[in-house]
């Protein structure tokens, strides 16, 4: 080999020797991102909500209820706030309410062991299993408007006017009040044993609206009838129903699976890293044609649309959404709109109203209303969603 030959071997590893150092360094920063973000996400999926939930008597923001609870104290009632189911029932004594929201986390047996020895008892909010098991009333249509007692309950009489957000029908024997002949916000359960009272109260006694209208005056005169108030906050880590996982791809896979797979993909890394200097320039080639499976659903939205069916359309959309959020909330697939109206009120803590009327208000009448109602079910789906990897996030 010639001085020259020998130069230009030289000349040439020199050359190629910095390239595939800077292509090693190049993929250490991609993995180097890849698992800084993937930190990041787990870090932002982890951090949960506010400590405090809607109506909880030492929540400050505006879902919260130590207004309220302060309010109640000033009056001179005693407010025991307690989080646990046994210790709630310890607590009630004579001449003490009972108050708590629904009690979603608990079952049939734990709710009647645990209103058993009560003589009053306040819910704050109500959804369609609960109303079944106390047998008081059903989900009924109301009017928005401002409404009085309309009732001979006394601790009523001066209230003044309120702006319910949901209103129920009254099963026989039970009266109801503040609403008219469609339906009443407050149900009252004046039996021999105990009373009973139930109430949307969501919106009317958050710290947020507390001061409107008569909201105040309504919590006092549901609250504030006995010395002492017992004020149960239902949650996940007092419940008594025991959840069943579903088999996953995770769960059904044997246990060496993973370790090949990693090892596997160590090892294309390591390969594409070894033989990825050895490939000559990329060369520009024409495709062949390809059709897209997405073309398909394009061509039905097309049909559709010539038509100008927004009635169908809306329903089909409204129920994909509704299987959906049935599976994403832990319910049965074929679960009714009420029945995910109120899980998915109680996850959000926004008002049931608003999503009774999204999952069966009446269907969209032209494009814009379809347009309107498709943007508003993904919006839902989506804060569902967040909520469900926010609540597997916490400790």
């Amino acid at each position: 080999m010639t001085a020259v030959d020998q130069a230009a071997t030289g000349t040439s590893t020199a050359e190629t020797r910095p390239r595939r150092v800077r292509t090693i360094v190049g993929w250490l920063i991609v993995v180097a991102l890849v698992l800084l973000v993937a930190f990041v996400a787990l870090r932002v999926s982890a951090s949960g909500p506010g400590a405090r939930g809607t109506l909880d008597p030492e929540g400050r923001d505006d879902s919260g209820a130590l207004a309220l609870a302060e309010i109640l104290r000033d009056q001179g009632v005693e407010v025991s706030v307690v989080r646990s189911r046994t210790e709630a029932r310890a607590a009630v004594g004579d001449d003490t309410t009972l108050v708590m929201t629904n009690p979603y986390t608990l079952s049939d047996d734990a709710l009647t062991e645990l209103l058993e020895p009560a003589d009053r008892i306040v819910f704050l909010s109500s959804g369609t299993h609960l109303l079944n098991v106390l047998d008081i009333g059903e989900n009924a249509p109301g009017s928005s408007a401002p409404t009085d007692a309309g009732c001979d309950v006394p601790e009523f009489a001066e209230v003044g006017t309120i702006r319910a957000d949901r209103f129920f029908s009254p099963a026989d024997g039970v009266e109801g009040c503040f609403g008219d002949a469609d339906g009443a916000a407050v149900l009252v359960d004046d039996g021999a044993d105990r009373d009973v009272l139930v109430v949307e109260g969501t919106k009317l006694f958050s710290n947020a609206y507390l001061a409107e209208n008569g909201n105040a005056a309504l919590a006092l005169a549901l609250l504030g009838q006995t010395e002492r108030v017992v004020w149960y906050v239902p949650s996940f880590s007092d419940t008594d129903i025991e959840g069943q996982s579903p088999d996953t791809l995770g769960s059904l896979t044997p246990p060496w699976v993973t370790p090949v797979i990693l090892l596997l993909f160590t090892a294309g890394i390591a390969a594409a890293v070894w033989r990825g200097q050895r490939f000559g320039p990329l060369v520009a080639e024409t495709l062949p044609v390809t059709v897209r499976a997405s073309e398909t659903m394009h061509g039905r939205a097309r049909l559709t649309a010539k038509a100008g069916d927004a009635p169908h359309a809306g329903e089909a959309l409204r129920d994909g959404a509704q299987r959906r959020l049935a599976r994403r909330l832990g319910l049965a697939v074929h679960a009714g709109a009420d029945e995910v109206a109120d899980a998915a009120s109680d996850r959000l803590r926004i008002p049931r109203g608003t999503l009774q009327a999204l999952l069966a208000g009446p269907l969209p009448a032209d494009d814009a209303a379809l347009v309107e109602l498709a943007r508003r079910l993904d919006e839902l789906e989506a804060a569902v969603e967040a909520s469900t990897h926010t609540t597997r996030g916490e400790p």
